[in-house]
């Protein structure tokens, strides 16, 4: 439609006319029932003609006839060619080529310069430099003369004056200790102090051990043996519900009025009887002594506990 300045609108985008709609009026397809390749069930199709094995034959390539990769290329020769090369090398060589006057010489031994580009080096001369003579220093002044001996063995040698002679027993550690003991005894006065009161162990070390004196030996009392069993003089009655075969008479019929009990009705409280509650029955119980020692010997150290006791 017209614009105000007299353009329409296909001339103000540019397009010489409006673009067309390709698919109105065309039949709804699914894309589920498309065909992915129309093209290819419509019309003749390229048919090859078959694969071929490659092999001698000219059938199995692409050219009619063999095709040379270098085709009217000269021969060359590698020799020809380093021969020249060597050639244009040698030409830039300015004169002959260096020749030494002699062979080379072998050393004949160690510290030898035979063969060698330098002559003998005075500095490593192995003879003997000229010295001056030798003038032995003045003695030190002796204000007495030295004693002979090193100091082992020999008396009177030394600095000190010499050690007196000592005899020296040969059990005299044995006879100092013994008057040692003596004299320690001497001094002490009364037996040594022993409470009565010293605690022992639980487990003595003699398990047989009884302080106590013995009671005398029992005699064993002989019973003197029957000669005659027993025999009642009638048999034993038979219970016939009457009470024939008892010691004693049925006893008599005694009568018991019925009759109510009558509650006493207790008006204080303090006369009241004491009752005690229905609390834990007691169970034997194992002493602190008892529980200390399973603590301290256990299956696992009783063999060491047994061991330290002893």
């Amino acid at each position: 439609m017209p614009v105000e300045g007299g353009k329409t609108d296909m001339e103000r985008i540019g397009l010489f006319s409006e673009m067309e709609y390709v698919t109105v009026g065309d039949k709804y397809v699914s894309q589920f029932n498309r065909p992915f390749n129309e093209a290819a069930s419509k019309n003749r199709q390229m048919l090859p003609g078959g694969s071929k094995e490659m092999s001698n034959l000219q059938a199995g390539y692409f050219d009619p006839h063999f095709v040379r990769i270098f085709e009217g290329e000269g021969y060359v020769n590698l020799n020809q060619v380093r021969r020249r090369h060597m050639m244009e090398e040698a030409k830039k060589n300015l004169g002959k080529a260096f020749l030494p006057s002699n062979g080379d010489k072998k050393p004949c031994g160690l510290g030898s310069y035979y063969g060698t580009i330098g002559r003998p080096v005075p500095f490593f001369s192995a003879q003997s430099k000229p010295k001056e003579k030798y003038e032995p220093p003045g003695k030190n002044l002796y204000t007495n003369p030295g004693k002979k001996g090193t100091g082992y063995g020999y008396a009177n040698v030394t600095i000190g004056k010499q050690f007196s002679h000592s005899a020296d027993f040969y059990d005299a550690a044995k006879l100092n200790d013994k008057k040692e003991n003596e004299e320690h005894h001497r001094l002490l006065k009364g037996t040594p102090f022993k409470l009565n009161l010293y605690p022992r162990e639980y487990f003595d070390t003699n398990p047989y051990l009884f302080e106590k004196p013995l009671p005398p030996i029992k005699k064993a009392e002989k019973k003197e043996a029957l000669a005659n069993p027993f025999k009642p003089s009638s048999p034993g009655k038979k219970a016939g519900g009457m009470k024939a075969g008892t010691f004693d008479s049925y006893p008599s019929h005694s009568a018991d009025p019925y009759g109510v009990k009558l509650t006493s009705h207790i008006s204080s409280k303090g006369a009241k009887v004491f009752h005690p509650p229905g609390g834990p029955k007691s169970r034997p119980t194992e002493s602190i002594m008892t529980l200390n020692v399973k603590r301290a010997l256990n299956m696992k150290n009783y063999k060491t506990a047994s061991v330290q006791s002893c």
